[in-house]
């Protein structure tokens, strides 16, 4: 029951995108056409996951132990940025499409606010989830709340660039064109997504 609330909480509740705010410049970059919003996703859920987990075990057997915490947010920028480079080679081999659609926003990744701000919250946030007792995630914890708050940045993503391509489409009044009536289109995702907050 505490997994499935964590993956509710993570995707509907504190959405990483519309609730806590980070992610938003690949977000608005790439989220323009549905097929590059989608690998993008893909590509941020397996960073954010694999990131979280060995960011997870890196805190928890090398810096905790050895009094080394001050050096935890410099050590997980190199940890994200070292996968990030891995995707790119393995994006780069298996889909140059994908790769080229992508473009600038690929390393990018390695400064999304998304991905660091997962690794650093399961390290040091306490969580409560129902009537428990807040408590620190466990790696098993960790790993779900990373993959479904990497799945909650993904649909918002998608459900955003769903509703930029249909506002392509339509008369959008010339001063809204372009970066206004998305910001305004994704600030009323976010009050829609408020709605859940009543869940967990």
């Amino acid at each position: 029951m505490e997994y499935f609330l964590i993956i509710i909480s993570a995707i509907f509740v504190n959405n990483i995108v519309l609730a806590q705010f980070l992610g938003i410049c690949p977000f608005l970059g790439v989220s323009s056409r549905l097929s590059t919003s989608t690998g993008m996703s893909l590509a941020v859920c397996f960073v954010i996951t694999l990131a979280t987990v060995v960011t997870y075990l890196l805190n928890r057997y090398l810096l905790v132990p050895f009094g080394l915490d001050f050096l935890q947010t410099i050590a997980f920028i190199l940890v994200i940025a070292a996968l990030v480079q891995m995707v790119e080679i393995v994006l780069k081999k298996v889909s140059p499409s994908l790769y080229q659609a992508l473009g600038i926003y690929l390393p990018l990744i390695t400064t999304n606010c998304a991905v660091l701000g997962v690794a650093i919250t399961v390290v040091t946030k306490e969580f409560s989830f129902g009537t428990q007792v807040p408590h620190m995630l466990n790696l098993a914890e960790s790993t779900v709340y990373a993959f479904a708050t990497s799945l909650g940045y993904g649909l918002s993503m998608v459900l955003f660039s769903g509703l930029r391509e249909h506002l392509a489409l339509n008369d959008v009044p010339k001063p809204f064109r372009g970066l206004p009536i998305a910001l305004i289109t994704v600030s009323i995702m976010a009050m829609a997504f408020l709605g859940f907050s009543g869940i967990v």
